[in-house]
Protein backbone atom coordinates (compact mmCIF):
# COMPACT_ATOMS: atom_id res chain seq x y z
CA UNK A 1 0.00 0.00 0.00
CA UNK A 2 1.14 3.52 -1.00
CA UNK A 3 1.03 6.28 1.41
CA UNK A 4 1.18 9.93 -0.14
CA UNK A 5 3.32 11.44 2.12
CA UNK A 6 1.34 15.26 1.80
CA UNK A 7 -1.61 13.26 2.57
CA UNK A 8 0.24 12.02 5.56
CA UNK A 9 1.48 15.61 6.52
CA UNK A 10 -2.15 17.60 5.85
CA UNK A 11 -3.76 14.78 8.30
CA UNK A 12 -1.44 15.42 10.85
CA UNK A 13 -1.37 19.19 10.85
CA UNK A 14 -5.14 18.69 10.53
CA UNK A 15 -4.68 17.00 13.77
CA UNK A 16 -3.01 19.42 15.42
CA UNK A 17 -4.75 22.31 14.79
CA UNK A 18 -8.10 20.32 16.38
CA UNK A 19 -6.04 19.31 19.73
CA UNK A 20 -5.05 22.97 20.02
CA UNK A 21 -8.32 24.28 19.03
CA UNK A 22 -9.86 22.11 22.02
CA UNK A 23 -7.45 23.12 24.69
CA UNK A 24 -7.96 26.73 23.81
CA UNK A 25 -11.69 26.19 24.14
CA UNK A 26 -11.37 24.12 27.56
CA UNK A 27 -9.07 26.64 28.95
CA UNK A 28 -11.51 29.44 28.58
CA UNK A 29 -13.51 31.14 31.35
CA UNK A 30 -16.99 30.37 31.60
CA UNK A 31 -19.26 33.42 31.45
CA UNK A 32 -21.59 31.70 34.11
CA UNK A 33 -23.72 34.62 35.85
CA UNK A 34 -24.76 32.02 38.77
CA UNK A 35 -27.74 31.83 37.54
CA UNK A 36 -29.87 28.66 35.66
CA UNK A 37 -33.15 29.18 34.69
CA UNK A 38 -35.00 25.93 34.98
CA UNK A 39 -38.19 27.15 34.34
CA UNK A 40 -40.40 25.77 31.30
CA UNK A 41 -41.65 27.60 28.58
CA UNK A 42 -45.13 25.76 26.95
CA UNK A 43 -47.01 28.01 24.17
CA UNK A 44 -50.55 28.16 24.36
CA UNK A 45 -53.11 28.77 21.60
CA UNK A 46 -56.40 30.96 23.04
CA UNK A 47 -59.49 28.55 23.39
CA UNK A 48 -62.28 32.13 22.31
CA UNK A 49 -62.66 35.25 21.14
CA UNK A 50 -64.56 37.28 24.36
CA UNK A 51 -64.74 40.51 22.03
CA UNK A 52 -63.95 42.47 19.28
CA UNK A 53 -64.20 45.85 18.50
CA UNK A 54 -66.02 45.64 14.77
CA UNK A 55 -68.55 42.33 14.45
CA UNK A 56 -69.03 43.55 10.41
CA UNK A 57 -66.30 42.43 9.18
CA UNK A 58 -65.26 45.48 7.93
CA UNK A 59 -62.53 46.21 10.17
CA UNK A 60 -61.58 42.79 12.02
CA UNK A 61 -61.99 39.51 9.65
CA UNK A 62 -60.87 35.62 9.98
CA UNK A 63 -60.21 36.62 13.67
CA UNK A 64 -60.96 32.46 14.59
CA UNK A 65 -57.47 31.29 13.04
CA UNK A 66 -56.25 32.71 16.33
CA UNK A 67 -57.77 29.99 17.59
CA UNK A 68 -55.56 27.47 15.80
CA UNK A 69 -52.77 25.84 16.76
CA UNK A 70 -49.53 27.72 14.71
CA UNK A 71 -45.88 26.95 14.61
CA UNK A 72 -44.41 30.11 15.29
CA UNK A 73 -43.06 30.99 12.40
CA UNK A 74 -43.73 34.12 10.21
CA UNK A 75 -44.67 33.47 6.21
CA UNK A 76 -45.45 35.20 3.55
CA UNK A 77 -49.14 33.80 2.87
CA UNK A 78 -51.50 35.77 4.40
CA UNK A 79 -54.56 33.64 3.49
CA UNK A 80 -57.15 33.11 6.32
CA UNK A 81 -54.91 34.99 9.07
CA UNK A 82 -56.58 37.35 11.05
CA UNK A 83 -56.98 41.31 9.74
CA UNK A 84 -57.08 44.34 11.75
CA UNK A 85 -57.37 47.77 10.26
CA UNK A 86 -57.83 51.16 11.41
CA UNK A 87 -59.71 54.43 10.04
CA UNK A 88 -60.75 57.85 10.98
CA UNK A 89 -63.61 56.13 12.67
CA UNK A 90 -62.76 53.08 13.65
CA UNK A 91 -59.66 51.52 15.81
CA UNK A 92 -59.50 47.74 16.01
CA UNK A 93 -58.73 45.62 18.73
CA UNK A 94 -59.94 41.84 19.93
CA UNK A 95 -59.67 40.25 23.58
CA UNK A 96 -58.99 36.71 23.94
CA UNK A 97 -59.31 34.30 26.20
CA UNK A 98 -56.29 31.48 26.95
CA UNK A 99 -59.06 29.48 29.16
CA UNK A 100 -56.60 29.11 32.71
CA UNK A 101 -54.66 31.37 34.45
CA UNK A 102 -51.19 31.33 32.92
CA UNK A 103 -48.23 33.04 34.76
CA UNK A 104 -45.87 34.58 31.87
CA UNK A 105 -46.08 36.83 28.47
CA UNK A 106 -47.23 36.81 24.93
CA UNK A 107 -45.79 35.50 21.49
CA UNK A 108 -47.06 37.62 19.02
CA UNK A 109 -46.34 35.82 14.94
CA UNK A 110 -47.38 38.93 12.60
CA UNK A 111 -48.00 38.83 8.32
CA UNK A 112 -47.05 41.27 5.63
CA UNK A 113 -49.20 44.32 5.10
CA UNK A 114 -49.65 47.22 2.66
CA UNK A 115 -47.01 49.83 4.67
CA UNK A 116 -44.10 47.42 5.07
CA UNK A 117 -42.84 48.65 8.13
CA UNK A 118 -43.60 47.78 12.01
CA UNK A 119 -47.11 49.21 13.56
CA UNK A 120 -47.96 50.24 16.90
CA UNK A 121 -50.09 48.42 19.07
CA UNK A 122 -51.68 47.93 22.75
CA UNK A 123 -51.62 44.89 24.55
CA UNK A 124 -52.87 44.61 27.82
CA UNK A 125 -52.99 41.28 30.18
CA UNK A 126 -55.58 40.88 32.81
CA UNK A 127 -56.61 38.24 35.31
CA UNK A 128 -60.16 39.11 34.84
CA UNK A 129 -61.68 40.02 31.95
CA UNK A 130 -62.62 43.77 33.45
CA UNK A 131 -58.84 44.18 34.09
CA UNK A 132 -58.11 43.34 30.37
CA UNK A 133 -60.34 46.04 29.13
CA UNK A 134 -59.10 48.23 31.28
CA UNK A 135 -57.30 51.45 31.74
CA UNK A 136 -54.52 52.71 33.99
CA UNK A 137 -55.44 54.11 37.32
CA UNK A 138 -58.69 55.26 37.94
CA UNK A 139 -61.88 54.23 40.19
CA UNK A 140 -61.06 50.49 38.61
CA UNK A 141 -57.39 50.80 40.15
CA UNK A 142 -55.67 48.79 37.18
CA UNK A 143 -52.10 49.07 37.91
CA UNK A 144 -48.69 47.85 36.31
CA UNK A 145 -47.25 47.35 39.93
CA UNK A 146 -44.69 44.74 39.97
CA UNK A 147 -45.25 43.44 36.73
CA UNK A 148 -46.20 45.79 33.56
CA UNK A 149 -49.75 44.44 31.92
CA UNK A 150 -50.12 47.29 29.89
CA UNK A 151 -48.04 48.44 27.31
CA UNK A 152 -46.94 49.83 24.15
CA UNK A 153 -45.18 48.56 21.54
CA UNK A 154 -44.03 47.99 17.57
CA UNK A 155 -45.38 44.83 16.10
CA UNK A 156 -42.86 43.39 13.03
CA UNK A 157 -43.68 42.81 9.86
CA UNK A 158 -43.28 39.55 8.58
CA UNK A 159 -41.79 38.70 12.35
CA UNK A 160 -42.73 37.97 15.98
CA UNK A 161 -42.51 39.66 18.89
CA UNK A 162 -42.52 38.81 22.45
CA UNK A 163 -43.77 40.74 25.47
CA UNK A 164 -44.80 40.17 29.04
CA UNK A 165 -44.56 38.82 32.57
CA UNK A 166 -47.20 38.58 34.15
CA UNK A 167 -50.05 36.67 35.74
CA UNK A 168 -53.10 36.81 33.16
CA UNK A 169 -56.41 34.82 31.56
CA UNK A 170 -56.83 37.32 28.96
CA UNK A 171 -55.07 39.53 26.81
CA UNK A 172 -56.48 42.29 24.51
CA UNK A 173 -54.83 43.74 21.30
CA UNK A 174 -55.74 47.25 20.19
CA UNK A 175 -53.76 48.63 16.73
CA UNK A 176 -53.29 51.98 17.11
CA UNK A 177 -52.11 53.94 14.66
CA UNK A 178 -55.32 55.62 12.31
CA UNK A 179 -55.09 54.33 8.59
CA UNK A 180 -53.46 51.16 10.02
CA UNK A 181 -53.40 47.22 8.72
CA UNK A 182 -51.69 44.27 10.54
CA UNK A 183 -52.03 40.68 10.06
CA UNK A 184 -51.99 38.26 13.11
CA UNK A 185 -50.97 34.97 12.37
CA UNK A 186 -50.56 33.72 15.49
CA UNK A 187 -50.85 34.75 19.24
CA UNK A 188 -50.03 32.46 21.69
CA UNK A 189 -49.55 32.79 25.69
CA UNK A 190 -46.00 31.63 26.77
CA UNK A 191 -46.64 29.99 29.61
CA UNK A 192 -43.68 30.10 32.28
CA UNK A 193 -43.58 27.36 35.33
CA UNK A 194 -41.96 24.56 36.72
CA UNK A 195 -42.10 21.36 34.66
CA UNK A 196 -43.08 19.20 37.67
CA UNK A 197 -45.03 15.99 38.20
CA UNK A 198 -48.33 16.08 40.69
CA UNK A 199 -47.39 13.20 43.01
CA UNK A 200 -50.05 13.99 45.52
CA UNK A 201 -53.86 13.61 44.37
CA UNK A 202 -57.39 13.97 46.10
CA UNK A 203 -60.42 12.73 43.96
CA UNK A 204 -64.13 11.77 45.92
CA UNK A 205 -67.70 11.87 45.27
CA UNK A 206 -67.96 15.20 45.35
CA UNK A 207 -66.96 16.80 42.12
CA UNK A 208 -66.58 20.56 43.97
CA UNK A 209 -64.05 19.43 46.46
CA UNK A 210 -62.06 17.95 43.73
CA UNK A 211 -61.95 20.39 41.58
CA UNK A 212 -61.03 22.87 45.16
CA UNK A 213 -58.15 20.04 45.66
CA UNK A 214 -57.04 20.64 42.08
CA UNK A 215 -57.45 24.70 41.98
CA UNK A 216 -55.35 25.30 44.96
CA UNK A 217 -52.31 22.98 44.19
CA UNK A 218 -52.44 24.97 40.45
CA UNK A 219 -52.59 28.34 42.20
CA UNK A 220 -49.03 27.15 44.16
CA UNK A 221 -47.94 25.60 41.39
CA UNK A 222 -47.79 28.69 39.46
CA UNK A 223 -45.66 30.91 41.97
CA UNK A 224 -43.18 28.54 41.85
CA UNK A 225 -41.42 30.42 39.76
CA UNK A 226 -37.10 31.30 40.65
CA UNK A 227 -38.39 31.87 44.01
CA UNK A 228 -41.41 30.59 45.82
CA UNK A 229 -44.08 34.12 45.08
CA UNK A 230 -46.99 34.79 47.25
CA UNK A 231 -48.80 36.29 43.48
CA UNK A 232 -48.07 36.25 39.60
CA UNK A 233 -49.12 39.48 39.01
CA UNK A 234 -48.66 41.20 42.50
CA UNK A 235 -46.67 40.48 45.01
CA UNK A 236 -44.00 38.66 43.19
CA UNK A 237 -41.63 38.60 46.18
CA UNK A 238 -40.74 36.01 48.53
CA UNK A 239 -43.36 36.59 52.02
CA UNK A 240 -42.30 34.31 54.57
CA UNK A 241 -45.44 33.87 56.52
CA UNK A 242 -47.59 33.62 53.16
CA UNK A 243 -45.06 30.60 52.35
CA UNK A 244 -46.28 28.39 55.67
CA UNK A 245 -49.99 27.42 53.25
CA UNK A 246 -47.64 27.18 50.37
CA UNK A 247 -45.28 25.06 51.28
CA UNK A 248 -47.80 22.79 52.92
CA UNK A 249 -49.43 22.53 48.83
CA UNK A 250 -46.17 21.65 47.90
CA UNK A 251 -45.58 19.19 50.71
CA UNK A 252 -48.96 17.32 49.98
CA UNK A 253 -48.87 17.92 45.75
CA UNK A 254 -45.03 17.99 45.21
CA UNK A 255 -43.47 16.42 47.87
CA UNK A 256 -39.23 17.89 48.63
CA UNK A 257 -38.94 21.19 45.84
CA UNK A 258 -35.49 23.25 45.34
CA UNK A 259 -37.74 26.68 45.85
CA UNK A 260 -38.82 26.25 49.34
CA UNK A 261 -35.44 26.02 50.41
CA UNK A 262 -33.68 28.74 48.16
CA UNK A 263 -36.70 31.13 49.43
CA UNK A 264 -36.20 30.36 53.14
CA UNK A 265 -32.41 30.84 52.75
CA UNK A 266 -33.33 34.11 50.66
CA UNK A 267 -35.32 35.75 53.27
CA UNK A 268 -32.77 34.52 55.95
CA UNK A 269 -29.98 35.57 54.38
CA UNK A 270 -31.73 39.21 53.59
CA UNK A 271 -32.37 39.49 57.39
CA UNK A 272 -29.30 39.56 59.76
CA UNK A 273 -30.54 39.67 62.97
CA UNK A 274 -31.69 41.69 65.22
CA UNK A 275 -33.92 42.25 62.22
CA UNK A 276 -37.57 41.04 61.60
CA UNK A 277 -38.09 39.08 58.12
CA UNK A 278 -40.41 41.17 55.98
CA UNK A 279 -39.83 44.02 58.52
CA UNK A 280 -43.33 41.38 59.91
CA UNK A 281 -42.20 40.19 63.43
CA UNK A 282 -44.91 37.25 63.02
CA UNK A 283 -43.28 36.09 59.82
CA UNK A 284 -40.06 35.71 61.65
CA UNK A 285 -42.16 33.39 64.07
CA UNK A 286 -43.57 31.94 60.48
CA UNK A 287 -40.18 31.20 59.01
CA UNK A 288 -39.64 28.98 62.13
CA UNK A 289 -42.92 27.25 61.98
CA UNK A 290 -42.14 25.93 57.87
CA UNK A 291 -38.70 25.23 59.08
CA UNK A 292 -40.20 22.71 61.28
CA UNK A 293 -42.62 21.46 59.21
CA UNK A 294 -40.35 21.48 56.15
CA UNK A 295 -38.37 19.18 57.87
CA UNK A 296 -41.40 16.92 59.46
CA UNK A 297 -42.52 16.08 55.38
CA UNK A 298 -38.75 15.63 54.14
CA UNK A 299 -36.56 14.62 57.17
CA UNK A 300 -33.90 16.57 55.14
CA UNK A 301 -31.54 17.08 58.87
CA UNK A 302 -28.68 18.42 56.72
CA UNK A 303 -30.45 21.36 55.73
CA UNK A 304 -31.86 21.70 59.02
CA UNK A 305 -28.19 21.90 60.65
CA UNK A 306 -27.28 25.01 58.20
CA UNK A 307 -30.71 26.67 59.79
CA UNK A 308 -28.79 26.22 63.79
CA UNK A 309 -26.70 29.29 64.46
CA UNK A 310 -29.65 31.70 63.22
CA UNK A 311 -32.80 29.40 64.39
CA UNK A 312 -31.18 29.52 68.07
CA UNK A 313 -30.18 33.42 68.22
CA UNK A 314 -33.88 33.78 66.77
CA UNK A 315 -35.20 31.76 68.92
CA UNK A 316 -33.28 33.89 72.35
CA UNK A 317 -34.80 36.98 70.54
CA UNK A 318 -38.72 35.91 70.51
CA UNK A 319 -37.81 34.76 74.31
CA UNK A 320 -36.15 38.28 74.87
CA UNK A 321 -39.38 39.79 74.46
CA UNK A 322 -41.45 38.14 76.58
CA UNK A 323 -42.14 39.87 79.81
CA UNK A 324 -42.61 38.75 83.22
CA UNK A 325 -45.87 37.79 83.27
CA UNK A 326 -45.63 36.17 80.09
CA UNK A 327 -47.24 37.93 77.44
CA UNK A 328 -45.62 38.80 74.35
CA UNK A 329 -44.12 42.39 73.73
CA UNK A 330 -42.84 41.40 69.97
CA UNK A 331 -41.87 44.77 67.84
CA UNK A 332 -41.64 45.68 64.41
CA UNK A 333 -44.74 45.51 61.94
CA UNK A 334 -47.81 43.79 63.95
CA UNK A 335 -49.44 41.60 61.28
CA UNK A 336 -51.76 38.44 61.13
CA UNK A 337 -53.69 39.46 57.72
CA UNK A 338 -55.16 42.37 55.93
CA UNK A 339 -59.15 42.04 57.30
CA UNK A 340 -57.82 41.58 61.29
CA UNK A 341 -55.02 43.97 60.44
CA UNK A 342 -56.79 46.62 62.37
CA UNK A 343 -57.63 44.72 65.42
CA UNK A 344 -55.01 45.41 67.65
CA UNK A 345 -56.37 42.66 70.66
CA UNK A 346 -56.67 40.72 68.13
CA UNK A 347 -53.46 40.66 66.30
CA UNK A 348 -52.03 40.60 70.25
CA UNK A 349 -54.30 37.26 70.31
CA UNK A 350 -52.95 35.64 67.54
CA UNK A 351 -49.27 36.50 68.56
CA UNK A 352 -49.48 35.43 72.24
CA UNK A 353 -50.69 31.65 69.84
CA UNK A 354 -48.22 32.03 67.29
CA UNK A 355 -45.75 32.83 69.71
CA UNK A 356 -46.35 29.53 71.86
CA UNK A 357 -46.20 27.36 68.53
CA UNK A 358 -43.22 29.16 67.43
CA UNK A 359 -41.31 28.30 70.81
CA UNK A 360 -42.91 24.52 70.67
CA UNK A 361 -41.71 23.85 67.25
CA UNK A 362 -38.04 25.66 67.88
CA UNK A 363 -37.68 23.56 70.93
CA UNK A 364 -37.81 20.23 69.25
CA UNK A 365 -35.83 21.60 66.49
CA UNK A 366 -33.00 22.36 68.99
CA UNK A 367 -33.55 19.14 70.77
CA UNK A 368 -32.77 17.68 67.36
CA UNK A 369 -29.57 20.07 66.69
CA UNK A 370 -28.35 19.20 70.06
CA UNK A 371 -28.78 22.92 71.37
CA UNK A 372 -30.27 21.23 74.44
CA UNK A 373 -29.70 25.16 76.13
CA UNK A 374 -32.12 27.03 73.84
CA UNK A 375 -34.70 24.29 73.75
CA UNK A 376 -35.41 24.07 77.53
CA UNK A 377 -35.63 28.14 77.44
CA UNK A 378 -38.28 28.15 74.73
CA UNK A 379 -40.11 25.13 76.64
CA UNK A 380 -39.95 27.32 80.14
CA UNK A 381 -41.03 30.32 78.03
CA UNK A 382 -43.86 28.30 76.13
CA UNK A 383 -45.51 27.43 79.38
CA UNK A 384 -45.77 31.20 80.34
CA UNK A 385 -47.50 32.10 77.10
CA UNK A 386 -49.72 29.59 77.44
CA UNK A 387 -50.59 30.48 81.08
CA UNK A 388 -52.32 33.76 79.24
CA UNK A 389 -55.51 33.85 77.96
CA UNK A 390 -55.94 37.11 75.82
CA UNK A 391 -58.94 38.23 74.37
CA UNK A 392 -59.71 37.21 70.61
CA UNK A 393 -62.61 40.12 70.40
CA UNK A 394 -64.29 37.48 68.12
CA UNK A 395 -61.72 37.05 65.69
CA UNK A 396 -61.28 33.99 63.59
CA UNK A 397 -58.33 34.47 62.99
CA UNK A 398 -56.79 34.77 66.65
CA UNK A 399 -59.18 32.17 67.66
CA UNK A 400 -58.03 30.07 65.35
CA UNK A 401 -54.38 30.44 66.71
CA UNK A 402 -55.56 30.10 69.83
CA UNK A 403 -57.12 26.74 69.71
CA UNK A 404 -53.75 25.52 67.42
CA UNK A 405 -51.55 26.52 70.19
CA UNK A 406 -53.49 24.87 72.74
CA UNK A 407 -54.19 28.31 74.85
CA UNK A 408 -58.13 27.95 74.05
CA UNK A 409 -59.70 24.49 74.21
CA UNK A 410 -60.99 24.27 70.06
CA UNK A 411 -64.36 23.30 71.03
CA UNK A 412 -64.94 26.71 72.61
CA UNK A 413 -63.15 28.72 70.15
CA UNK A 414 -65.25 26.89 67.10
CA UNK A 415 -68.70 27.64 69.43
CA UNK A 416 -68.05 30.70 70.12
CA UNK A 417 -65.88 32.81 67.41
CA UNK A 418 -65.19 30.37 63.97
CA UNK A 419 -68.65 28.91 63.85
CA UNK A 420 -70.77 31.74 64.04
CA UNK A 421 -71.70 32.90 60.21
CA UNK A 422 -70.17 30.01 58.74
CA UNK A 423 -68.09 31.22 56.57
CA UNK A 424 -68.65 35.02 56.91
CA UNK A 425 -65.24 36.61 58.25
CA UNK A 426 -63.18 34.03 56.46
CA UNK A 427 -59.96 35.05 55.09
CA UNK A 428 -58.07 33.15 52.09
CA UNK A 429 -54.74 33.29 54.42
CA UNK A 430 -55.76 32.82 57.74
CA UNK A 431 -59.20 30.07 56.15
CA UNK A 432 -56.31 27.63 56.54
CA UNK A 433 -56.07 27.74 59.97
CA UNK A 434 -59.56 28.14 60.89
CA UNK A 435 -60.18 25.07 59.12
CA UNK A 436 -57.58 23.58 61.37
CA UNK A 437 -59.25 24.76 64.49
CA UNK A 438 -62.33 23.15 62.97
CA UNK A 439 -60.15 20.10 62.64
CA UNK A 440 -59.30 20.14 66.39
CA UNK A 441 -62.99 20.54 67.25
CA UNK A 442 -63.82 17.71 65.63
CA UNK A 443 -65.79 19.45 62.87
CA UNK A 444 -64.90 18.11 59.89
CA UNK A 445 -68.29 18.06 57.92
CA UNK A 446 -68.65 22.03 58.90
CA UNK A 447 -65.24 22.40 57.87
CA UNK A 448 -65.94 20.75 54.60
CA UNK A 449 -68.66 23.05 54.02
CA UNK A 450 -67.25 26.13 54.20
CA UNK A 451 -64.61 25.12 51.75
CA UNK A 452 -67.41 24.92 49.66
CA UNK A 453 -69.45 27.62 49.96
CA UNK A 454 -66.23 30.26 50.38
CA UNK A 455 -63.55 28.53 48.11
CA UNK A 456 -66.15 27.22 45.39
CA UNK A 457 -67.54 30.69 45.66
CA UNK A 458 -64.51 31.78 43.91
CA UNK A 459 -65.13 28.92 41.42
CA UNK A 460 -68.46 30.09 40.85
CA UNK A 461 -67.35 33.85 39.69
CA UNK A 462 -64.96 32.27 37.42
CA UNK A 463 -62.05 31.63 39.24
CA UNK A 464 -58.99 29.14 38.05
CA UNK A 465 -56.77 30.11 40.62
CA UNK A 466 -57.55 31.34 44.18
CA UNK A 467 -57.48 34.93 45.10
CA UNK A 468 -55.88 37.57 47.36
CA UNK A 469 -58.87 38.04 49.80
CA UNK A 470 -62.51 36.99 49.49
CA UNK A 471 -65.51 37.93 50.84
CA UNK A 472 -68.59 36.53 50.49
CA UNK A 473 -71.08 39.57 50.71
CA UNK A 474 -69.34 40.91 47.17
CA UNK A 475 -70.72 38.38 45.11
CA UNK A 476 -74.33 39.06 46.56
CA UNK A 477 -74.94 41.12 43.19
CA UNK A 478 -71.53 40.54 41.20
CA UNK A 479 -70.87 39.44 37.53
CA UNK A 480 -67.90 36.76 37.19
CA UNK A 481 -64.20 37.49 36.04
CA UNK A 482 -64.74 35.75 33.29
CA UNK A 483 -67.69 37.95 32.23
CA UNK A 484 -67.97 41.43 30.19
CA UNK A 485 -70.00 44.02 32.25
CA UNK A 486 -73.55 43.32 32.92
CA UNK A 487 -76.03 45.99 33.82
CA UNK A 488 -77.07 46.57 36.90
CA UNK A 489 -74.60 44.14 38.57
CA UNK A 490 -71.15 44.59 40.59
CA UNK A 491 -67.40 43.92 38.85
CA UNK A 492 -65.97 41.28 41.32
CA UNK A 493 -62.65 42.27 40.44
CA UNK A 494 -63.03 45.82 39.90
CA UNK A 495 -65.27 46.94 42.84
CA UNK A 496 -63.90 45.37 45.65
CA UNK A 497 -61.27 44.63 46.95
CA UNK A 498 -59.64 46.57 50.29
CA UNK A 499 -55.82 47.52 52.02
CA UNK A 500 -53.57 47.23 49.49
CA UNK A 501 -55.46 45.09 46.84
CA UNK A 502 -58.16 47.61 45.95
CA UNK A 503 -60.19 46.97 42.36
CA UNK A 504 -58.69 45.42 40.23
CA UNK A 505 -54.83 45.92 41.82
CA UNK A 506 -56.67 42.66 43.57
CA UNK A 507 -54.00 39.44 42.72
CA UNK A 508 -56.24 36.64 41.31
CA UNK A 509 -53.49 33.83 41.46
CA UNK A 510 -52.54 34.07 45.53
CA UNK A 511 -50.63 31.38 46.96
CA UNK A 512 -51.59 31.87 50.69
CA UNK A 513 -55.34 31.01 49.70
CA UNK A 514 -54.17 27.44 48.79
CA UNK A 515 -55.09 25.94 52.41
CA UNK A 516 -58.14 23.60 51.34
CA UNK A 517 -55.48 21.97 49.67
CA UNK A 518 -53.34 20.45 52.50
CA UNK A 519 -56.76 20.21 54.36
CA UNK A 520 -58.15 17.93 52.08
CA UNK A 521 -55.40 16.01 52.11
CA UNK A 522 -54.40 15.54 55.98
CA UNK A 523 -58.32 15.21 57.59
CA UNK A 524 -60.70 14.20 54.75
CA UNK A 525 -57.90 11.65 53.34
CA UNK A 526 -56.32 11.64 56.47
CA UNK A 527 -52.82 11.23 55.86
CA UNK A 528 -50.86 13.04 59.30
CA UNK A 529 -47.16 12.48 59.72
CA UNK A 530 -45.89 11.17 62.72
CA UNK A 531 -41.69 11.19 62.36
CA UNK A 532 -39.41 13.32 60.43
CA UNK A 533 -39.64 12.01 56.78
CA UNK A 534 -42.69 10.66 56.47
CA UNK A 535 -40.80 7.52 58.45
CA UNK A 536 -44.27 6.77 60.23
CA UNK A 537 -47.87 8.13 58.84
CA UNK A 538 -50.77 7.88 60.35
CA UNK A 539 -53.98 7.18 58.03
CA UNK A 540 -56.99 8.38 59.90
CA UNK A 541 -59.79 9.27 57.12
CA UNK A 542 -62.66 11.98 57.88
CA UNK A 543 -65.34 11.45 54.73
CA UNK A 544 -67.95 13.59 56.31
CA UNK A 545 -70.65 12.90 53.86
CA UNK A 546 -68.79 11.86 51.22
CA UNK A 547 -69.47 8.15 49.80
CA UNK A 548 -65.68 7.48 49.03
CA UNK A 549 -62.02 9.52 48.43
CA UNK A 550 -59.25 8.20 47.08
CA UNK A 551 -55.87 9.79 46.62
CA UNK A 552 -51.79 9.67 47.12
CA UNK A 553 -49.46 11.58 49.27
CA UNK A 554 -45.73 12.07 48.14
CA UNK A 555 -42.89 11.33 50.72
CA UNK A 556 -39.24 10.64 50.49
CA UNK A 557 -39.36 7.20 50.12
CA UNK A 558 -42.18 7.14 47.10
CA UNK A 559 -45.83 7.80 47.31
CA UNK A 560 -48.81 6.38 48.96
CA UNK A 561 -51.82 5.24 47.85
CA UNK A 562 -54.86 5.56 49.64
CA UNK A 563 -58.51 4.11 49.33
CA UNK A 564 -61.84 4.79 51.35
CA UNK A 565 -65.08 3.50 51.05
CA UNK A 566 -67.90 4.16 53.05
CA UNK A 567 -70.18 0.76 53.64
CA UNK A 568 -73.68 0.03 54.05
CA UNK A 569 -73.26 0.13 57.89
CA UNK A 570 -71.28 3.15 58.21
CA UNK A 571 -67.96 1.73 58.59
CA UNK A 572 -65.24 2.89 56.61
CA UNK A 573 -63.04 0.29 54.30
CA UNK A 574 -59.91 1.23 53.57
CA UNK A 575 -56.88 0.34 51.01
CA UNK A 576 -53.48 1.77 51.77
CA UNK A 577 -50.43 1.61 50.02
CA UNK A 578 -46.95 2.71 51.36
CA UNK A 579 -43.40 2.63 49.92
CA UNK A 580 -41.03 0.60 51.54
CA UNK A 581 -39.38 3.04 54.66
CA UNK A 582 -43.00 4.74 55.41
CA UNK A 583 -44.65 2.81 58.44
CA UNK A 584 -48.86 3.34 58.75
CA UNK A 585 -50.57 2.99 61.52
CA UNK A 586 -54.09 3.94 62.52
CA UNK A 587 -54.31 5.58 65.51
CA UNK A 588 -58.28 5.39 65.28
Amino acid sequence: MTINKYGLLFALIGIMILAISFNQTSEQPENNTGRVDIMKREYVTPVSIIWKSDNTGQYITDAESLLLPGNGQADLFNDGLCRMINDSGHQSAILLDFGTQLHGGLEIVAGRWRSGVPERIRVRFGESISEAMSELGGEKNATNDHAIRDEELLLPWLGKREIGNTGFRYVRIDLLEPDAEIFLKEVNAISIYRDIPYLGSFNSSDTLLNTIWQTGAYTVHLNMQDYLWDGIKRDRLVWVGDMHPEVMTISAVFGQNDVVNASLDLIRDKTPLPGWMNGISSYSMWWVLVHADNYLQNGDLDYLKLQKPYLSALLRQFIDRIDDNGLERLDGHRFLDWPSSEDKAAIHAGYQALLAMTLEAGAEMCVILGDHETAELCAIHQKKLLGNIPDHNQSKQAAALMAMAGITPAKKVVDEVIAVGGAKNFSTFYGYYMLQALALAGEYPMAMDIIREYWGGMLKLGATTFWEDFNLDWAVNAYGIDQLPVEGKDDIHGDFGDYCYVGLRHSLCHGWASGPTTWLSEHVLGVKILEPGCRKVAIEPNLGDLEWVEGTYPTPHGVITIKHRRLEDGSVKSDIKAPRGVRIVNRK
